[in-house]
């Protein structure tokens, strides 16, 4: 992957206190500018920004701890991660679908809301995805839902991309709901989203979908997703589990 040449500085202010605020400093060609961490749109638009940003200066562990737990259910069922038809939900530039690619799975559908996504990822990693949508999956009309059921997706990703407006529950649902049934479903979420006063509508449909047996929870682990700007771990909680029904319109009905 080409890196153009940069230079980034992380901010030191102590007035910022959630995640969605944190922002950066970047130097090329002589000017500086601020960018904040979710303005994925300007961060996408710069090769090797990305991953030098998350990756190599925060230590962003969740693309390989979501795939290693999802392998390791798959390891507990008769099939194999090659056998995956896999649906991934804020594929981002990609990073998800190479290190799925590399254990083994060989068709990846990734969706995005963004257009610099989409970029982003065919500039950075060819080949690794089947299709790449540019798509808003909180509305998915008749037509898109008829095109993507013919995939018969078997897996639904969804790492780092749930929370803070990136992907709505209700995008969520509905990229669950095109899951065949015994599809496995691999996502990681901050805590405080599936924690009781959560406003995002995640915690009710994570509850409800469990106590529904719509989804078989079978293995989730906490860990450090990356470290905030000021060095501090941020955790989340990856889960992986088992689709047995669809999502009824009731319950989307209040997300």
């Amino acid at each position: 992957m080409i890196r153009c040449g940069f230079s980034v500085r992380l901010s030191a202010d102590d007035s910022v206190e959630n995640q969605d605020e944190e922002y950066f400093f970047i130097e090329m060609n002589g000017n500086e500018r601020r960018i904040r961490f979710h303005d994925y749109e300007e961060i996408y638009k710069i090769p090797g920004l990305y991953e030098h940003l998350f990756y190599d200066r925060l230590r962003c562990e969740s693309p390989q701890v979501v795939a290693d737990l999802l392998e390791n259910e798959i390891e507990e069922t008769p099939r194999s991660m090659s056998d995956l038809k896999v649906l991934d939900l804020g594929a981002g530039n990609g990073i998800v679908g190479k290190v799925l690619n590399k254990k083994g799975v060989n068709s990846i559908v990734g969706v995005d809301i963004i257009d610099e996504a989409a970029a982003a990822a065919k500039r950075d990693r060819p080949g690794i995805y089947d299709d790449y949508l540019v798509e808003d999956f909180s509305d998915i009309d008749d037509n898109l839902r008829n095109i993507l059921e013919k995939n018969k997706f078997n897996c639904l990703t969804c790492v780092a991309a749930l929370g803070f407006n990136d992907i709505p529950s209700a995008a969520f649902a509905n990229g669950f709901n095109l899951l065949q049934e015994n599809g496995m479903v691999a996502f990681n979420i901050k805590p405080d989203f599936v924690e009781d006063g959560d406003s995002t509508g995640f915690a009710y449909l994570i509850k409800e979908i469990v106590a529904e047996d719509i989804l078989e929870l079978k293995s989730e682990k906490r860990y450090c997703h990356r470290l905030s700007m000021n060095g501090d771990p941020i955790n989340y909680v990856a889960m992986v589990g088992m689709k047995k029904a669809e999502i009824p319109e009731h319950v989307c009905r209040e997300l």
